[in-house]
């Protein structure tokens, strides 16, 4: 008994490894492939229940969709640092410049 308490505390203690501004520390990324690779249950009397074909059919539809967001994502991020490199660079031909003109003055 008190070995389990012991391991009930120290899995509380424990930080969250995927934590972001914007979504809860519970929520993780799903990646494409898991939702391809995601497969149902039969149910128990005969073909009762969601038509496999179709549910895969959608399962590929959403893979497709969340690879392409993440694509658009990967890209945004992609520009975004290209911007701010080049807003770097012309702060600091500003501050170059400044720097110049006083020590001439």
């Amino acid at each position: 008994m008190r070995f389990f308490r012991q391991l009930r505390r120290r899995r509380r203690r424990q930080p969250l490894r995927w934590t972001t501004c914007y979504r809860s520390a519970a929520s993780r990324p799903l990646p494409p492939g898991q939702v391809r690779q995601r497969r149902f249950g039969w149910t128990a009397f005969g073909r009762r229940g969601l038509d496999p074909a179709e549910v895969y059919a959608f399962l590929d539809r959403v893979a497709g969709e969340l690879s392409a967001a993440y694509e658009a994502l990967a890209s945004s991020r992609e520009e975004a640092d290209r911007v701010k490199g080049a807003l770097r660079r012309w702060q600091s031909e500003q501050f170059q410049a400044r720097n110049e003109r006083r020590w001439q003055e």
